[in-house]
Order: structure tokens, then sequence, then C-alpha cells
């Protein structure tokens, strides 16, 4: 099984979660490493984006010296955006339903996250 394929797995594995619409694998640089999303959504500038603002929330906790940032969520009247370090190299970031559950979905990221490290060292 290519690296790729292993990537597409751990998206498929979080997506039985429940409340996950689409999600993303991005490189810390914001290019889209796999995604599993929707014809209609760009997924090029879902990744730029995503990665832009987890960046960005990374440098105003680091600057306020308050320790590393764990995840950023974005919540619209339609959805949520979550993202989340998965090591080094790598994100993980989901678009959720307004009504999902967020622990579950966080407990899953974090397994997920887990596994991305491991396959991207």
């Amino acid at each position: 099984m290519t690296l790729k394929e292993e990537l597409e797995n751990v998206l498929a594995e979080i997506k039985n979660i429940g409340g996950i619409e689409a999600s993303a694998i991005v490189s810390r640089d914001g290019l889209l490493i796999a995604s599993d999303m929707e014809d209609d959504v760009h997924a090029e500038t879902f990744a730029a984006m995503s990665a832009a603002m987890l960046g960005a929330a990374e440098t105003a906790i680091a600057e306020l010296r308050k320790g590393l940032t764990e995840r950023v969520i974005v919540e619209s009247q339609h959805g949520r955006i979550i993202a989340m370090g998965a090591g080094p190299k790598a994100l993980l970031v989901v678009m959720t339903a307004p009504d999902a559950g967020l622990g579950l979905i966080l407990v899953g990221m974090r397994k997920a996250t887990e596994k991305i490290m491991e396959l991207l060292k």
C-alpha cells in the first residue's frame, strides 16, 4: 500500500465517527497531501487557508507564552472547521456538521494525528 493510500485510509476512518463532512491532511506550508471532500470544494484553497489559520494561532499563542496550540476551531451557522497539528510536517483539518458532537470528533482526530505522524516520519 502506498503512503497516499495509507493517509486516505486515515481520513476514511475518521469519517466513520459521524458528523465529519470533509477532511484533509495538509503540509505545514499549506500544500494538500490527501483529502476526502466533495467535488464542489476547492481542496487546495481549503488546505492553504487552514494551514495559515493554524499557523497564525500558533504564532499568537507562542507570542503570549501560553504553551503549544492544541487545535483551532472555527464555527459558523452551517458547521465547524477544526484544525489540529499532526507533527512537524502536517496537520489534520476536518469540517463538521453544525450539530456534530465535538467529544468523539476530537478524540478521533487525536488518534488520527498520531497515525499521520507515524506515517510521515
